[in-house]
């Protein structure tokens, strides 16, 4: 039997940043690019469930949602796959926490910053052609990206599969929560020393032994990996349906305009791959 569980099931997570404060606390300040002098003191948890105020409106959850000593609102959301729309509900769940502060009586500056960190445990996530693992995105002024109204709405990215250990110019907590997050699953036996010595990792990972777990939580662990291989595989089908439909129609377009400008129907054949039936019709 292994000795721990993977922490980016949405059991384990929750478990470990759901219900600790400082954990999270922690999580934040070596993820999140404070402003000097503004690390996070405290937390309070608020409600995970994002209710619209018409109920005509878009429902959503997220995994953590807390608030600071500052007032600052706080989304931490672990993706165990990478699609377009996870993107765009982070969005959403980060402008609607925005908005729905401003209660009657409030004036606009009396908002506070809200923070979303999206761990995401796919390679395919902002596949720009390198290993970056950290993509962050704020409201900023072109002209002056120095602006602190910059960090009103931000989200920061981390894409955990391209995290490598950083040099010493990084926070230390930094690289611990992200080894703690990439390096530690079902198949670990033994954690890295380093995880055990800090001791908010080593918290962590004491959460995280199986012993800590009852046989309802294991079944619904095992529910979870299973429904994220299924939505896996079912995106995968999509991207290579997508592919061959986008390769199919560049064909097509390619074999009318040789059409348009004359060319034997033969000779199309031969450069598209596209039968002299397919071409005719077009």
């Amino acid at each position: 039997m292994s000795k721990y569980l993977d922490p980016k099931a949405d059991l384990t997570f929750k478990k470990i940043f759901g219900q600790h404060k400082h954990l999270v606390m922690s999580l934040l300040n070596a993820l999140l690019p404070m402003p000097d002098g503004m690390e996070i003191k405290s937390v309070e948890y608020m409600p995970t469930e994002n209710v619209p105020d018409n109920p005509a409106k878009k429902y959503s959850i997220v995994d953590v949602f807390c608030t600071d000593n500052f007032g600052r609102n706080f989304i931490v959301e672990m993706q165990s796959y990478w699609n377009t729309e996870f993107f765009a509900r982070t969005l959403f769940n980060a402008a609607s926490i925005f908005t729905k502060q401003l209660k009657k009586g409030m004036s606009f500056g009396d908002l506070k910053d809200v923070y979303t960190l999206g761990l995401i445990n796919d390679k395919k996530a902002f596949n720009y052609g390198n290993d970056e693992y950290i993509q962050e995105y704020y409201l900023t002024n072109k002209n002056h990206p120095e602006d602190d109204r910059r960090t009103e709405l931000s989200m920061v990215f981390v894409v955990l599969p391209n995290f490598k250990p950083q040099n010493r110019a990084v926070k230390k907590m930094h690289n611990l929560w992200l080894k703690f997050l990439t390096e530690i699953d079902e198949n670990t036996t033994d954690a890295d020393p380093e995880l055990i010595e800090n001791k908010d990792t080593h918290e962590a990972l004491e959460l995280l032994r199986t012993s800590a777990f009852t046989e309802g939580e294991m079944l619904a662990y095992e529910k979870y990996w299973l429904d994220v291989s299924t939505e896996r595989s079912a995106l995968e089908r999509e991207r290579a349906e997508g592919i061959a439909e986008g390769i199919q129609q560049n064909k097509i377009n390619t074999a009318r305009m040789m059409k348009q400008h004359g060319d034997d129907i033969g000779y199309i054949a031969a450069i598209t791959g596209l039968t002299t039936e397919q071409i005719q019709e077009l």
